[in-house]
C-alpha cells in the first residue's frame, strides 16, 4: 500500500481534498467545548461532517481516574480509542473540528504525538474552512470499513509532557519558559475562569499568548512571520525551552501544533493547566499584566 505524505503538521483544504478517500488516510472529528458553550459535539457532528471521518471523543479518550478534565489517558486506554477508529501506527492522520478557531484539533493532534504516533496533522481552518470552500458534507453516524483493527502500540514520549512539579520549577527559574494561552483577562486576574472554584491569574514568570491570537480573520493559522512577530511580542523566547499551558491542556496545544508546523517539535504541554493549577492553594499565583521581559 503507498502511504500518503503529509506535508507537515498542519495540511490545507485544498490538500485534504486531493487525498481524501485515499488508503491509509484517517480523518477525525476531534471536536470539543466547554461546557458553559452548549455544545454537544457528537450531536454536530453527526449533522455535518467531512466525508469519510470518524469522531474522536476527547473526554472519553482520557483518563476517567483523573480529576482534572480530560487528561491523557493510559496508553493502553489510548490504544483501545485509536482501533475503535481503525487508526494503526501507519495511519496517516488528519484531525480537524468545527470551532473556527483551531481550539481541540491540536489537542488530538498532541495527544497522538505524545504516544509517538508522527504520521499525523491538522486540518487548517477545520470544517468551516471546508464548508467556505465549497466541500461536501456526511451526516449520521461514521461507518468503518476496517474489519479487524491492526492493533495500536503507543509509545509515550514523557519530553511532550510537563507535571505541576515541573512547571514550578520552571517558574523558580528552571530554564524554560511558561507560554499562557488563556484569554489575558484570565491571565491577569481579572476576568473569572470559566470553571468554578480556580483563583484568577497566572503562573509566575509565565508570558501571556492568548490562542485567539494564533487565527486570523477567517479561521486559519497566522503564518511564520505573524507567529515570530507575536512571540516577540508577547517576550518569549523561542530560544528557550518552551511550555504550553491554558484553562486545561486544550488550547495550549495550538501553540505546540504552530511551533512544530514552523520546526519547532519539542514544545512541552502542562497537561493539568490552569485546572489544577488555579485549584491548588500550595501553588504560587501571580495577578496583572506579565512581568517585563
Amino acid at each position: 500500500m503507498t502511504q500518503v505524505h503529509l506535508p507537515g503538521a498542519a495540511v490545507s483544504v485544498d490538500w485534504l481534498a486531493n487525498h481524501l478517500g485515499s488508503p491509509g488516510l484517517v480523518v477525525l472529528d476531534g471536536s470539543w467545548y466547554l461546557p458553559s458553550s452548549g455544545r454537544d459535539p457528537a450531536r454536530e457532528f453527526r449533522a455535518a461532517h467531512i466525508p469519510g471521518a470518524r469522531f474522536f471523543d476527547v473526554d472519553a479518550c482520557s483518563d476517567p481516574e483523573a480529576d482534572l478534565p480530560h487528561t491523557v489517558p493510559h496508553p493502553e486506554r489510548f490504544a483501545a480509542c485509536a482501533e475503535a477508529l481503525g487508526v494503526s501506527n501507519r495511519s496517516a492522520v488528519v484531525v480537524y473540528d468545527a470551532s473556527g478557531v483551531n481550539l481541540s484539533a491540536p489537542r488530538v493532534w498532541w495527544t497522538f504525538r505524545y504516544f509517538g504516533h508522527e504520521r499525523v496533522a491538522v486540518l487548517d481552518g477545520g470544517l468551516g474552512a471546508w464548508q467556505g470552500a465549497g466541500h461536501p458534507l456526511d451526516t449520521g453516524e461514521a461507518v468503518l470499513t476496517l474489519e479487524v483493527p491492526e492493533p495500536y502500540v503507543p509509545t509515550p514520549r514523557p519530553e511532550l509532557i510537563r507535571s505541576a512539579a515541573q512547571v514550578l520549577e520552571a517558574a523558580r527559574g528552571g530554564g524554560a519558559q511558561i507560554v499562557d494561552m488563556r484569554p489575558r483577562g484570565r491571565f491577569e486576574g481579572t476576568a473569572a475562569e470559566p470553571r468554578p472554584g480556580l483563583r484568577g491569574g497566572h503562573v509566575p514568570g509565565s508570558r501571556s499568548l492568548p490562542y485567539r491570537d494564533l487565527v486570523d480573520e477567517e479561521g486559519l493559522a497566522i503564518g511564520s512571520d505573524a507567529l515570530a512577530a507575536r512571540l516577540a511580542r508577547a517576550g518569549i523566547d523561542s530560544s528557550r525551552p518552551l511550555i504550553g499551558t491554558c484553562g486545561s491542556g486544550t488550547s495550549a496545544c495550538a501553540f505546540a501544533w504552530l511551533m512544530a508546523r514552523d520546526g519547532r517539535e519539542d514544545v512541552a504541554i502542562y497537561d493539568g493547566s490552569w485546572s489544577e493549577w488555579g485549584g491548588r492553594d500550595d501553588l504560587p499565583v501571580d495577578t496583572g499584566p506579565p512581568d517585563p521581559a
